[in-house]
């Protein structure tokens, strides 16, 4: 049943991607424009091999740029950097000036995509093939003054960028483990790697006030007593490895999004590269806009406020990980039950509480369902292209409950780090839709 299940999930979006052909009508089509960019995107920083929440400031900063330079197709439409945290005012179109704001777009991502990843050469290709698309009807007159209006809008990002903290964190003291405290989080195996993004919380946030604003609950303290909640938590993630359902492999494996994963075969590591959590839910706005038939503003703008939900949440999650640095289930139960258990799916390296999908699903959920409303039932096909079958959700917190639950059957997670972590993303969204309200 489930070999049927699976291809006949094949059969679906293999017809889905006949009827999205890339026609030349198909590329330039207004509609389609804020998609493919964030699709191009999202294959550079797959190829780049950005953590998740680099790969979180990627998407929002290039997705901002996106809808301030198309934003102007709609004179209604309000500026979204100027009720954010840190952005000098965006310029306005001159009296007079005849633009293609497709093209001032065109510019503005690129040109903001080139500066945040390492793939400006083919970024700089990307943008010429699409300008001469959309440009090839206009005036030259039109397209110079586009781009020209399109790269201010990216000078703008740019300077924020340059006041964020990225380029500080990079050079600040790896993060090591100096204690011997049992509670306390170590490197994992297969690759036992020091704490990823361990000054992520430093980061200059967008909608939130501070990386501190949003607290999570508490969690069951370490012990190794038996009837301990803490142990009762452990016991479950090991009881669950033991007996897993095939539905419960399924989600696991839809919602893994590790943008690197190693394996081992001896002496021999390879890696298999997948998007990030983060580019999964940029994925599912796609999905989301195509459903309600969402203009191009209304598409960019979508895309900016889930980026904006991805980017605070990451370190809002950030803060809490690496102030409670707890200790992993692969770390607990080797300890505790089993000394040569691993976990389903590879432990990522850095602390469990709290679980960083629950936390960012809950967040980009949140603002989805305010934009597009509740009960939104989508099929994601975003997965088929690593290899997996499609899902199907009622809504977008039920896709984000189930993102969360996933670490838990991936038994990278306990329980507790879940739930809280997507009660700390809500609150996360809560926060940024009352700023941009």
């Amino acid at each position: 049943m489930k070999a049927i299940k699976y291809i006949l999930s094949l059969f679906i979006v293999s017809v889905f991607f006949m009827g999205c052909g890339s026609s030349n009508k198909t590329i330039l089509s207004n509609n389609e424009l804020p998609h493919q960019m964030i699709k191009k995107l999202t294959d550079i920083i797959v190829v780049d091999i950005f953590t998740p929440p680099v790969a979180s400031r990627i998407y929002a900063n290039c997705s901002l740029a996106m809808y301030e330079a198309l934003r102007f197709d709609q004179p209604s439409s309000s500026s979204i950097t100027a009720r954010l945290k840190g952005f000098d005012p965006m310029p306005t179109p001159a009296e007079g000036k005849k633009y293609n704001f497709s093209i001032a777009a065109i510019q503005a991502f690129c040109e903001t995509a080139k500066k945040v990843t390492f793939s400006a050469p083919e970024i700089s290709n990307y943008k010429d093939s699409l300008i001469n698309l959309y440009g090839a009807d206009l005036e030259k007159e039109v397209i110079d003054s586009s781009i020209a209006f399109g790269q201010r809008v990216a000078d703008v990002v740019a300077k924020r960028l340059s006041k964020d903290n990225y380029k500080e964190t990079r050079g600040m003291e790896r993060f090591e483990v100096k204690t011997s405290e049992k509670s306390r989080w170590i490197p994992t195996a297969p690759d036992y790697a020091d704490g990823l993004e361990p000054y992520w919380s430093k980061m200059m946030t967008m909608g939130l006030d501070s990386s501190s604003q949003v607290e999570a609950d508490p969690y069951p303290a370490y012990s190794e007593d038996t009837n301990s909640d803490f142990y009762k938590e452990v016991k479950e993630v090991y009881d669950i490895s033991k007996n897993m359902t095939d539905e419960q492999v399924d989600i696991a494996l839809f919602w893994d999004d590790n943008p690197f994963v190693s394996k081992h075969k001896g002496h021999v590591m390879f890696q298999d590269k997948k998007m990030t959590p983060g580019g999964h839910w940029m994925a599912i706005t796609a999905t989301a806009c195509k459903i309600k038939k969402a203009d191009p503003v209304a598409s960019a703008k979508a895309y900016a406020y889930t980026a904006v939900a991805l980017y605070d949440g990451f370190i809002s999650c950030w803060y809490i990980k690496y102030k409670t640095v707890r200790i992993r289930p692969q770390s607990a139960i080797q300890r505790l039950i089993d000394e040569q258990w691993i976990s389903y799916i590879q432990t990522p390296p850095f602390p469990e509480y709290t679980s960083g999908h629950s936390t960012i699903s809950a967040s980009a959920a949140e603002v989805l369902t305010h934009l597009f409303g509740d009960n939104v039932a989508f099929t994601d096909s975003s997965e088929y292209e690593y290899n997996l079958p499609v899902r199907s959700f009622t809504s977008f917190r039920q896709a984000a409950e189930e993102a969360s639950i996933s670490r838990v059957y991936g038994t990278i997670h306990f329980r507790s780090g879940c739930v809280n972590g997507n009660i700390q993303g809500k609150k996360v969204a809560g926060v940024i839709l009352e700023k941009l309200k």
